[in-house]
């Protein structure tokens, strides 16, 4: 062994005994390197600069985006590149094989082995690694898409988000790449990266990523529950007919902003709001129906999201938002928009059922009532009853049954909301005096 790559050897040590990885990258070619007087030694190490200057004084930092750091000893020079730690790359990429350095060496010499034609070349990481300018109109990997992924398969998630967050089309050797490579983002990228890629995309744009990873197919093995919806059928409006379940749910994510906007978590609880479903779906008398698919879609979407290790408090919260999602759609009684309005986040449960009714371009009948139902709900109970009934108007005023005793309860009930009459014996008074100026009128 060349003493070049035994003073690496005791480098590498140095850096492991202090609770760091560190290797010399292909061992092998670098003492063939080293028979021609080439005396420098590339290390692969997951230490960051600061670490190996506290371990070696005389480290320096050189201008070369892909290393680390440089040390010279002597006559010898030890290049330092950073180390792939990265859960998400493929597994068989993950050791560094090949350093820019000895690519540039071995090309010159026409040694470039085909089984090198593709080695993972240690690089520092960053947002847009591995992409293409973005300013080229569309999201594309860099070199071979496939090779690309293989480096690091939370790249497809995140060309994903590319795509939604800057409305981007997908270049199509990458799009397929990333499809080919469904399977592999589950089985190598962690729950907790896919989710913090996730989180970055806008709420404006949630439907638009929600609908590639579904085809893309990683939904299918993400959230099978959510996928599965493209085989529920639905009627959207009596005119329009049939849709998806899945199709509703898009375009529900995809009005909601357009009220609340910048509210991630609303939007997503709109991804869920329709997930009950699966479960509920029976055909009766020739049609579908889901009844308490709000009551189940809350339990299966807590479920879901402890699986994708949300908090417990914004599962509370999403979970609350799926199972109140239906009040809004009936038309509510006095007491009934009162217990609606003593709900938590009930702006949202409003939002909600009105992104629902653009998406089946449905009847805003009921949605009209209960918005101007929502006022009544400050007032107190006792102002929503005149404080005289039909019979004691007739009685007092000595009139006959008719359209007046209706115009004059009316006007009762106006004049103790305005604080106007406060007790039987002022109503009494207003009822006497309102009948006479009808008389005069």
């Amino acid at each position: 062994m060349p003493q070049p790559i035994k003073d690496a050897v005791s480098i590498c040590k140095t850096i492991m005994r202090n609770g760091y990885d560190a290797y010399i990258i292909n061992a092998p070619l670098q003492e063939k390197a080293l028979q021609n007087s080439n005396l420098i030694v590339d290390i692969c190490t997951d230490l960051d600069f600061e670490g190996l200057k506290k371990l070696f004084p005389h480290i320096h930092n050189i201008q070369d985006e892909s290393l680390i750091a440089s040390l010279k000893q002597g006559e010898i020079i030890f290049h330092f590149y950073p180390a792939d730690v990265l859960e998400s790359s493929y597994t068989e990429s993950t050791v560094a094989r090949l350093t820019p350095r000895l690519l540039k060496q071995l090309a010159q010499k026409d040694e470039l082995p085909m089984s090198l034609a593709c080695p993972y070349v240690p690089t520092p990481k960053d947002v847009y690694d591995g992409f293409e300018d973005l300013n080229s109109g569309q999201i594309c990997l860099q070199g071979i898409p496939d090779e690309a992924l293989k480096r690091d398969y939370l790249r497809a998630v995140r060309a994903l988000r590319f795509s939604a967050n800057y409305h981007l089309p997908i270049e199509g050797n990458t799009w397929l790449a990333i499809v080919r490579a469904a399977r592999r983002v589950l089985d190598y990228v962690s729950v907790s990266d896919i989710m913090d890629e996730w989180r970055k995309v806008e709420a404006e744009n949630m439907w638009a990523f929600v609908q590639l990873l579904f085809d893309s197919m990683i939904l299918h093995g993400l959230i099978p529950e959510l996928a599965a919806l493209s085989r529920v059928k639905q009627i959207k409006n009596p005119e329009e007919g049939e849709e998806t379940v899945w199709e509703h749910t898009v375009q529900v994510m995809r009005h909601y902003p357009e009220e609340l906007p910048y509210d991630w978590y609303g939007t997503l609880a709109c991804l869920f709001h329709d997930v009950g479903k699966l479960y509920t779906g029976e055909i009766y008398d020739q049609q579908m129906t889901f009844y308490q698919h709000h009551q189940v879609g809350a339990k299966v979407t807590r479920k879901i999201l402890k699986r994708l290790r949300f908090d417990p408090e914004e599962i509370d919260l999403i979970c609350h938002l799926v199972r109140h999602h239906m009040r809004f759609h009936f038309m509510l009684t006095d007491k009934g928009i009162r217990r609606f309005k003593s709900l938590d986040e009930y702006p949202r449960l409003i939002e909600m059922v009105r992104a629902d009714i653009k998406a089946r371009n449905g009847s805003y009948k009921e949605f009209n009532h209960n918005i101007k139902m929502l006022d009544r709900a400050d007032i107190s109970e006792e102002m929503l009853e005149p404080l005289l009934n039909g019979h004691q108007i007739m009685e007092y005023t000595g009139i006959k049954p008719g359209p007046l005793v209706g115009l004059i309860r009316d006007a009762l009930l106006q004049a103790q909301i305005a604080g106007d009459v406060t007790n039987v014996e002022e109503a009494i008074t207003f009822v006497r005096k309102y009948k006479d100026k009808e008389k005069l009128s």
